[in-house]
């Protein structure tokens, strides 16, 4: 009997190990290191399990021993199916697993990029805009929330911005009042249009350069980056349409026109990433006054900012068609330069560079326009494999899953920009020296954007 009872005693004590190796955040079983002796009614070592509520369990034969580790497998299991259930599930498209794993690591909008404080961020504001597609599509209530809570944090009860300067004239300020639109035409709240109107306000005494170009911001005079198309004028043209009868849709259409004569490379058919009408600035050409290299975000931004516009301005308008021209000449070059993995490189025509490297966001933000270009009828189907190909390369090369299914997009340019305190020179060499970085808000925002188009 006694062998008969070790024996059972034995195989307890390697189901416990099984247990312990498996799941070793359920149990912790010191007495493992001891063999388990049942049968002796003189000496019988007392096991424990312990678990995470420091409860214990106490047994003291075989028999007993069996159904209670039988019981803890199947409560393991039990757990690890509960666990599961509360994943981000990869059953769902790529748009809503990116869109969750944002808020599941920032439950407030305004935290995004790890932020100490609320802020009124560009970046924010097109993240947003990829949670009001969201919304439309699914009705989630969830996604219309995320984005309510960051409007209400930034923007009091009369309409007023938190730690808002008109004076600073800074046109990525503009961007995230996109997402007030759809807030006030949902709520009919006034403060909503009161602040709609503070950031139209913006545009009628921005400083302009000679040419009639908004400048990108105060501090950078008479220069015009392609940055600054996607942060003022998709407001801008939504706005004047909404509650202007479109009066300003010229003006809207100039801005494209001023960085289409000025800073369009005709040996790439791409774009220089600013052009300073002064030709003051030591980045600029002397003889063009445009940067000296082509970044793959500025890019990036153009093209979203132009697929972005044409929402509003109507077939018949004579500058459409201009505009519609622009994407396409975009689409023809930028298709040229996509590496075989679908991506694009951080200096895109310099692909074979030392140092150069395929980056996410301007890859995501080609693919965005692109597929919108094709779904609104403006590009030629076969953009649409150019963009699905963009797509594949960003989930197979640049989207990394945790075991939980939270995902994260990698390979990130942080920032970059052109003059400035340091100094920022417009080399290739600055380009590529810029923080590479996991789950920067400019990766987030394009690649929700992008797989909510490709409906991925």
């Amino acid at each position: 009997m006694e062998n008969d009872t070790n024996k059972i005693g034995f195989y307890a004590r390697q189901l416990l190990n099984w247990i312990h190796d498996k799941n070793p955040f359920l149990i912790n079983c010191p007495s493992l290191q001891q063999p388990i002796l049942i049968g002796n009614s003189k000496q019988r070592p007392e096991t424990f399990l312990q678990f995470r509520d420091d409860s214990s369990l106490f047994f003291r034969n075989g028999f007993l021993s069996c159904i209670l580790l039988v019981g803890l497998v199947f409560i393991s299991s039990k757990t690890l199916a509960q666990k599961k259930e509360l994943a981000i599930s990869d059953k769902l498209k790529w748009s809503e697993r990116m869109a969750l794993s944002i808020m599941k690591r920032h439950p407030k909008a305004w935290q995004i990029d790890n932020h100490e404080k609320p802020k009124w961020d560009y970046k924010i504001g097109m993240i947003l805009t990829g949670y009001e597609k969201l919304y439309a599509k699914t009705k989630n209530q969830q996604y219309f929330d995320y984005i309510k809570e960051y409007a209400d944090e930034l923007i009091d009860n009369t309409g007023s911005f938190q730690n808002f300067s008109p004076q600073d004239h800074n046109i990525d300020f503009i961007n995230a009042g996109k997402i007030l639109f759809n807030l006030h035409d949902k709520t009919q709240n006034q403060k909503y249009l009161t602040a709609l109107k503070t950031l139209r306000r913006q545009f009628d005494d921005h400083p302009r350069t000679p040419s009639g170009g908004f400048w990108h911001k105060k501090i950078y005079p008479n220069q015009m980056w392609l940055d600054g198309l996607y942060m003022g004028e998709p407001f801008y043209a939504r706005y004047t349409v909404a509650f202007e009868k479109g009066e300003k849709l010229n003006d809207v259409a100039h801005q494209f026109e001023l960085l289409h004569d000025h800073s369009f490379d005709k040996k790439t058919g791409l774009y220089f990433h600013a052009w300073d009408e002064s030709k003051k600035m030591p980045w600029a050409n002397a003889a063009t006054g445009t940067a000296p290299h082509i970044w793959l975000r500025a890019l990036g931004w153009y093209a979203m900012a132009l697929v972005d516009v044409l929402d509003y301005f109507p077939k018949e308008h004579p500058k459409q068609k201009e505009l519609v021209g622009y994407l396409n000449e975009l689409a023809v070059a930028a298709s040229k330069f996509q590496d075989k993995s679908g991506l694009w490189y951080q200096v895109p025509n310099l692909a074979t560079k030392k140092g150069n490297y395929l980056e996410a966001s301007g890859s995501s933000m080609l693919t965005y326009a692109f597929a919108k270009g094709v779904n609104k009828g403006y590009l030629p189907s076969k953009f649409k494999v150019v963009a699905n190909k963009g797509f594949n390369g960003l989930v197979t090369k640049l989207i990394k899953v945790d075991d939980d299914g939270e995902i994260h997009i990698t390979q990130v340019c942080g920032s970059a920009g052109l003059g400035g305190n340091p100094y920022r020179d417009g080399s290739f060499e600055y380009y590529i020296s810029e923080k590479i970085k996991v789950d920067n808000s400019h990766g987030l925002g394009s690649f929700l954007l992008a797989a909510i188009e490709l409906d991925k």
